[in-house]
């Protein structure tokens, strides 16, 4: 489980234009909550944030918020609301994890090694899936799920019912569903209909042998017709 710190203050104003007033002076407006507490609203240095975000993986980071200088909370970012296009954040949800309590996140797959199939058959390798979304305990969030690819052959997919997850971990997403697969690369399979189209070929041949017998017998025919006329 991978942990941060960060600072926040207690904000008493809401609306649309306290939001724009606190972005104005270097801050971004958030939210926590979680089960058993009324929703708080807070301010974070702008800065120390984005920080913050460079270093860490917030999906699967557990914050430790402290509060006014005081209380200090365990949470997750549920949501980093951003701009359209200047991309600077706009506002931040975060969730109080409670002793005992599961959350579900999304963990992101780190693919090992390199499939049999892309070794000795010139394959590739397809990642249908980059996350994974995961039930557990906060102190067993991992940063990442391992997933082997190493005897991967061509015309073969991993299944989410195939990874192995660290213990205390409930994967959430279809047992069933394609983790990733080891295609042909696509080159070698558009050349199948190249090598089709060239096929026909053969029956010129064909028209070209009758065209042949036609002549001859056309010349072979001349003659009985020039000893009639003897």
């Amino acid at each position: 489980m991978a942990t941060a710190n960060l600072a926040a203050k207690v904000r008493s104003t809401a609306g649309k234009g306290a939001a724009r007033k606190l972005r104005a002076v270097g801050e971004v407006p958030a939210i926590v909550y979680g089960h058993g507490r009324e929703p708080q609203s807070l301010a974070i240095n702008t800065y120390t944030l984005e920080r913050m975000l460079e270093k860490v993986s917030y999906k699967t980071t557990v914050i430790e918020l402290e509060v006014a200088g005081a209380s200090t909370a365990r949470t997750l970012i549920r949501e980093i609301q951003r701009h359209p296009f200047k991309r600077h954040i706009l506002h931040v949800d975060f969730q109080e994890l409670v002793a005992g309590e599961k959350v579900t996140v999304r963990v992101p797959l780190v693919f090992v090694g390199t499939p049999e199939g892309v070794r000795t058959g010139g394959g590739i390798l397809d990642q249908v899936m980059h996350e994974m979304e995961i039930s557990c305990d906060p102190a067993d969030i991992p940063n990442h799920i391992d997933v082997d690819v190493s005897q991967l052959v061509i015309g073969h997919s991993i299944h989410v019912g195939e990874v192995k997850v660290p213990a205390g971990v409930e994967v959430l997403d279809d047992s069933a569903a394609p983790v990733c697969v080891c295609s042909i690369p696509k080159a070698v399979v558009e050349e199948v209909p190249a090598e089709a189209a060239a096929a026909p070929a053969e029956p010129e041949l064909i028209r070209k042998a009758k065209e042949d017998e036609e002549g001859a017998e056309g010349e072979g025919g001349a003659a009985p017709a020039a000893e009639k006329k003897k």
